[in-house]
């Protein structure tokens, strides 16, 4: 049933521009928005430069998007408070959206701003989104709490929600059961669905659409669109509140998709309905993770009265034109949007910038995996003219932040290993090389405006605590650990470690250990590894010394 829904619903909401119960927009309507968004704006900005509290309500705990925040920002003296660990999500379980709700209210009065993702006030949580089994009715009703907010809260809102992503495959508890198996199916069906409401699906591909849903279960099928429905309809609903004026600030994040799915087709039923926003109260933007960090940038950018310009340097090559893997959008459109996201503008050259964001990408433009097998410790040409470069900008005084996007899910071991021998790394606002191209710039952008407000001493802990994950866990000790694992057929373990953990945690400790050993960055740096989520894909540094 939902299969038909769904595709009816879609074309609903192309035809309304906004969706079930948005009507079109008249001229009336936008100028009123307009006046909305400009008014915000000109609201006055309490200046405090040094002790701001910021709430901070994340998708959960894992280190990026929890301890990794509250650690940037405390290491600019701002006072991060985070909702009691038993109310946030975990691998696990659920968060809990009431006891949240009576957190807010109850410290509010004493913050300057909340930042808030309003995937844990309404589903629990990120994985929460993806799995709930919620009725659009009790939805609504949690929706209809953000509203109280504005009225609730004496402090600025600034709040980012998730379009529900488009995995080509995925294992683990992260999905619904059947997506371990039906996973690159439902891929497949999505990009065939997305291009059918673009009008542009062949008779061969509307028959290979039949065919993928007569293979798949209809109620595993119908699942998944019925939850694509009802977060799409939530999401409406928070747009609308936008518009409103109900957030200071209001961002959608893309989760992993592509050029072709149904996480790109709704993002764009919804930038359909929303054309007419300033960007300075909404965006949508690529990548999830990264949000709560860039948010809170926001915040404080905005509280301390000051819009930082960046300007993108990227490598020799493809650069700009980059299509980053679990994306829909070529860098030269997602990283100034990123930009505006964290409260800073985009500057038109290097040369008076506040600060210089160095992008790392692929000279072809074709970027891979961090475990493909070219990743290897040897500088290309275009590697070495780039490090020639930031080698140039940094002893001269530059502020810095380095976006290691050449491969997903960890650095370009090439590239790494020639800066960190060729060139002092000290004097470089931050690091970021983890995840997707968007999670990594988002970091970067965000880190990098903060370092201005840090001591050396603590920028060098977050640098080092980057480079620890990002290049040596997530470039080379994980990828030595699941080729084992895959040698002995426990492919199984990278997703749940189960009994295991310890000795695997002892084994990548010894390699993150002995390549910051290797390394005058991170030598005689002392730390500590654990797994949060019990599995291979992220871990948290914490760093000692």
């Amino acid at each position: 049933m939902y299969i038909n829904l769904y595709k009816t619903y879609i074309s609903r909401t192309v035809n309304n521009q906004g969706g079930v119960r948005m009507a079109k927009f008249t001229f009336r309507r936008h100028k009123l928005a307009a006046a909305i968004c400009t008014a915000a704006l000109l609201m006055p900005v309490s200046v405090q430069a040094k002790r701001l509290t910021i709430l901070y309500v994340p998708l959960d705990n894992r280190p990026v998007c929890s301890a990794y925040v509250k650690q940037t920002m405390e290491a600019a003296n701002c006072k991060i408070i985070l909702p009691p660990e038993k109310y946030i999500a975990t691998n696990e379980k659920n968060g809990n959206p009431e006891a949240i709700w009576d957190w807010l209210e109850h410290k509010a009065p004493k913050a300057d701003a909340a930042v808030i993702s309003t995937d844990s006030l309404v589903y629990g949580g990120l994985v929460g989104s993806r799995t709930h089994n919620v009725s659009q009715e009790e939805l609504q009703k949690r929706v209809n709490h953000l509203y109280k907010l504005k009225t609730t809260l004496p402090i600025k809102l600034y709040a980012f929600s998730t379009i529900m992503r488009t995995p080509r495959a995925s294992k683990g508890r992260v999905e619904p059961p059947y997506y371990s198996t039906i996973g690159p199916s439902i891929f497949a069906y999505s990009q065939l669905l997305d291009k059918q409401d673009q009008g542009k699906l062949s008779p061969a591909e509307k028959l290979t659409m039949q065919a993928l849903e007569r293979n798949m279960k209809k109620a595993e099928l119908g699942d998944w669109l019925e939850r694509r429905e009802k977060n799409l309809l939530v999401n409406q609903e928070l747009t609308r509140m936008a518009r409103n004026g109900k957030f200071h600030y209001f961002a959608i994040g893309k989760d992993d998709n592509a050029t072709l799915s149904a996480t790109h087709m709704e993002g764009r039923k919804i930038s359909l309905s929303t054309f007419d926003m300033s960007r300075d109260c909404f965006q949508i933007l690529d990548g999830v993770d990264q949000l709560g960090l860039l948010l809170i940038a926001r915040a404080y950018n905005e509280a301390n009265g000051t819009k930082p310009s960046v300007y993108p340097l990227y490598s020799v090559g493809a650069g700009a034109s980059t299509l980053p893997q679990y994306s829909d959008a070529r860098l030269q459109d997602s990283v100034p949007q990123q930009i505006i996201a964290a409260g800073a503008v985009q500057a038109q050259s290097a040369d008076n910038a506040d600060l210089i964001l160095a992008l790392n990408t692929p000279q072809d433009g074709i970027v891979k995996d961090s475990t493909a097998d070219d990743n290897q410790p040897f500088a290309s040409a275009g590697n070495k003219n780039f490090v020639g470069i930031l080698g140039q900008l940094l002893r001269s005084g530059r502020n810095v932040s380095l976006a290691d996007i050449s491969y997903s899910n960890g650095a370009d071991n090439g590239f790494m290993s020639l800066l960190a021998n060729s060139i002092n790394l000290q004097p470089l606002a931050a690091y970021n090389g983890w995840n997707t191209a968007d999670n990594a710039v988002g970091y970067a952008i965000a880190q990098g405006l903060i370092a201005r407000d840090m001591s050396s001493e603590a920028r060098s802990r977050l640098l080092r605590q980057r480079l620890i994950d990002d290049w040596f866990y997530q470039s080379n000790a994980r990828r030595s650990i699941s080729n084992e694992l895959e040698k002995h057929n426990r492919e199984d373990l990278k997703y749940d470690l189960a009994t295991e953990e310890k000795n695997i945690l002892q084994q990548i400790t010894a390699d993150c250990q002995s390549m910051a050993n290797s390394y005058s960055i991170t030598r005689g740096t002392k730390f500590t590894l654990s797994f949060p989520w019990k599995r291979l894909f992220e871990v948290d540094v914490e760093i000692k010394k």
